[in-house]
């Protein structure tokens, strides 16, 4: 079993700044860590490895202190690491970030072994698209499970994976065919601790770093700001707002006389609110 797992190195989301005339993230004196949504992906991609055996390769793209990243996760178990970096690549939105990844995954495969399964987060945080994921799936023609919150079981002949998915009014238990990439939800899991050996070997590990030509990317043109037609217009901090929050609500009363209360306050800011709420009423 071969298991990808695609990681982000992104900005402490604390210390983020945008650049002025860009509008993209500027990365030169923040400290980054991995996108925390991805650990869940690495521990699940791991606990796989554990079960049926194989090995987990972990892909990033990103400027060359990327590195730091990978090595990290080599120190949770990861087998091996791979740097996808060229200033090719610079300023790329989800659609210039899928094809240079799906044509890294494509490549992995031609080197390391046919890939089983791709794992992703369900997005970054300093993009929070959630789209590079199923924009790989589609690229490379993989099933695609998104939003995982369980692997259920996985049947190594059958060449089936069995996940639940969270979705809106409950949980979806679906099955699918390998190879497919899983994108997992936040608090699936908690990352291991690496052991003394991992992180021994993480320190002198040899990263295997490729550039645009090294994983087989032709057309530059879909790479970076020219393979990017998403125009962010604007960034900026929401305004604090001047109006404090008021508490409705008076001690000894009930908790229906707290919420009789609360909506008429409501109402009465909102007398247009009042009207539609009445009009509606009076329609059934």
């Amino acid at each position: 079993m071969h298991i990808v797992v695609c990681i982000k190195q992104v900005p402490d989301s604390a210390q983020i700044r945008v650049h002025p005339v860009t509008n993209t993230i500027m990365r030169q004196g923040v400290p980054t860590i991995i996108n925390p949504y991805d650990l869940f992906a690495l521990e699940a991609a791991l606990a796989l490895r554990d079960q049926l055996g194989g090995s987990v390769t972990v892909l990033c793209m990103g400027p060359p202190m990327a590195e730091d990243s990978l090595r990290r996760a080599l120190t949770y178990g990861a087998d091996r690491a791979v740097l996808l970096t060229d200033r090719y690549f610079a300023g790329s939105d989800t659609l210039a970030t899928s094809f240079a990844l799906s044509a890294a995954i494509a490549r992995i495969g031609e080197t390391f072994g046919t890939v089983d399964i791709v794992f992703t987060g369900k997005q970054t945080i300093d993009g929070d698209t959630a789209q590079v994921g199923p924009g790989i799936a589609k690229r490379l023609d993989l099933n695609q499970l998104t939003y995982v919150s369980r692997i259920a079981g996985i049947d190594a002949e059958a060449r089936e994976v069995t996940v639940e998915r969270r979705a809106e009014g409950g949980v979806q238990v679906l099955k699918t065919a390998l190879p497919v990439l899983i994108t997992m939800l936040e608090g699936t899991n908690e990352i291991r601790r690496g052991s003394l050996g991992d992180a021994l070997r993480a320190a002198r590990a040899d990263v295997t770093v490729w550039n645009a030509a090294d994983a087989g990317i032709d057309d530059l043109l879909k790479c970076g700001l020219r393979g990017s037609p998403t125009v962010v217009k604007k960034v900026f901090a929401p305004s604090a707002r001047a109006e404090k929050a008021e508490m409705v609500a008076n001690d000894g009363q009930s908790s229906a006389q707290d919420a009789d209360a609360l909506i008429a306050a409501i109402l009465n800011r909102n007398p247009a609110l009042d009207a539609d709420l009445r009009r509606l009423s009076a329609g059934f």
